[in-house]
């Protein structure tokens, strides 16, 4: 995998490697038989998040017969948002009990979050969406792009001696120097992934990228069962691109007054 510089491949991008989403933490969860706004917000003001558990794509056949309609306690799903950074890219064991409190066990298994819908002025968390993600499972699932390297990066240290520096840049610098700065265009890429195999994140190293390179789809690491949903491999994830440094505009002279 590399980093391109007009058609050509080189340095090198880190991958996710062979570190994968599946964590030891639980969620638990209630059964709910019935749906609706009212009893939602009956949900919520009692601390429990309405959930839903689905079948993503074909799956197997025990498991696609499988939807529930489920609450979760609100303190371990905020809980779980702030311990895990990349929650809807980790699969989770789901332990339904037969109520809040309750030692009866109804039914476990692997589970990944789809989506968190929340209240867009006060950020509260309306419901969950969930998907299992028991063995054999295909799941489509939006990996994070996440970058590193970008104090080393090359293309974005331009200009930074003269920037640091207490010295004003001339004329003759401005006029050669570039700044480069970092556009990122896909802050995730999907993939189709084994339940087993599916990624929190993928890292994009910065280290040897100069000011005019950029980092493809196609470029990236990933474990090989993993399935690209984008057609085009060749649409950038990010560039280092340049600006010049926008110059002091001098004091306009007085009128009738002449310039030294």
């Amino acid at each position: 995998m590399g980093w391109r510089s007009g058609g050509g491949t080189r340095g090198l991008l880190s991958g996710a490697g062979a570190v994968f989403s599946r964590t030891y933490y639980t969620i638990q969860a209630v059964p709910r038989e019935h749906t609706g706004s009212r009893l939602a917000a009956r949900e919520r003001a009692l601390g429990r998040i309405p959930a839903v558990v689905l079948t993503q794509g074909d799956g197997d056949g025990a498991e696609a017969s499988r939807k529930l309609l489920l609450t979760a306690d609100k303190k371990q799903i905020v809980t779980l948002l702030k311990r895990v950074p990349f929650f809807c890219s980790t699969t989770f064991v789901l332990q339904v009990r037969a109520g809040p409190g309750s030692s009866a066990l109804l039914q476990s298994g692997a589970v990944l979050p789809i989506k968190i819908h929340k209240d867009a002025e006060t950020g509260q968390i309306l419901n969950l969406v969930l998907a299992w993600a028991g063995k054999e499972a295909a799941l489509k699932v939006d990996v994070p792009v996440v970058y590193k390297g970008e104090d080393v990066c090359p293309g974005l240290k331009k200009g930074v001696r003269f920037s640091l520096s207490l010295a004003p840049i001339t004329s003759f610098q401005a006029r050669d120097l570039l700044w480069g700065f970092l556009q990122t265009i896909r802050p995730s890429i999907k993939y189709l992934c084994p339940s087993e195999h599916i990624p929190p994140k993928v890292e994009v190293d910065l280290a040897k990228l100069d000011i005019g390179d950029r980092v493809l789809l196609g470029d990236l690491e990933v474990h090989p069962s993993l399935q690209l949903l984008s057609k085009n491999h060749t649409m950038p994830v990010c560039k280092v691109v340049a600006s010049k440094p926008e110059q002091p505009q001098a004091d306009p002279v007085p009128s009738g007054v002449e310039a030294a």
